[in-house]
């Protein structure tokens, strides 16, 4: 597993936990799909953890199967669904207002 360098607000503010760094990783790319050994790969998680509570965002409609590839199922955040759109918004919130104090005090330096 690669280590991530730069926490994001979203996990600096709710926490370091394989769920979050899933949700994290979609969040930040949710117009793409991707295997289940991507995003394992990509958010810095075991692919057995990521198998453990993956059934759960399916079932809970925060994630679709989009496609098939050869033998790997393709997923993404489902966009259509309250609890996710509330999700980037509340992402897009942290960084504004952690970005834009960072902004104005470089450009009024």
């Amino acid at each position: 597993m690669k280590i991530k360098e730069n926490k994001s607000f979203f996990l600096m503010q709710f926490g370091d936990t394989p769920q979050l760094r899933v949700l994290d990783f979609l969040i930040g790319f949710h117009f793409f799909d991707y295997p289940l050994t991507e995003i394992a790969r990509e958010s810095n998680v075991s692919y057995n953890s990521l198998k453990v509570f993956f059934p759960y965002f399916i079932q809970s409609g925060i994630l679709i199967k989009t496609r098939k590839v050869g033998k790997s199922d393709y997923f993404k955040l489902n966009l259509e669904n309250q609890f996710v759109k509330n999700l980037i918004k509340l992402d897009w919130s942290l960084t504004k207002k952690n970005i834009l104090p960072e902004l104005k005090e470089k450009i009024y330096a």
